[in-house]
């Protein structure tokens, strides 16, 4: 079984995959839209990840209409979305190491003590 990330189809088979020729994937390289393994002798590898990208990039295009740079900004939202996602995620883990007191272990806790002098002047 291939892994999702593993390279394994030539352009020829993703071109015929997607109903669209080798010359658009090509574009879509140039346009950093997708970004194909190659082999040592430079042959184009695509992964399932790269074959389920180029269909969304097929759909914002066939479907909505959308141009290649409005691609690429869609495509960059989405992954700070998902970069977003984790991190909020990694958030909520940490909020579930809060002792039930509500209080936060000493080595996890970012407020340093200190010491301040209020000096009220009277007029």
């Amino acid at each position: 079984m291939q892994g999702y990330d593993e390279p394994v189809y030539l352009i020829s088979v993703v071109a015929n995959m997607l109903s669209i020729h080798p010359q658009t994937l090509r574009q879509y390289e140039r346009e950093g839209l997708v970004e194909p393994s190659r082999t040592q002798g430079r042959m184009r590898l695509y992964s399932q990840g790269d074959i389920d990208r180029m269909k969304l990039i097929l759909r914002l295009t066939r479907d909505m209409g959308v141009n290649l740079a409005g691609v690429d900004v869609v495509l960059r939202l989405r992954e700070q979305m998902e970069s977003m996602e984790e991190e909020i995620e990694q958030l909520r883990n940490e909020l579930c190491g809060v002792n039930r007191n509500g209080s936060v272990p000493v080595g996890k806790a970012i407020v340093k003590k200190s010491h301040y002098d209020i000096v009220i002047f009277e007029e």
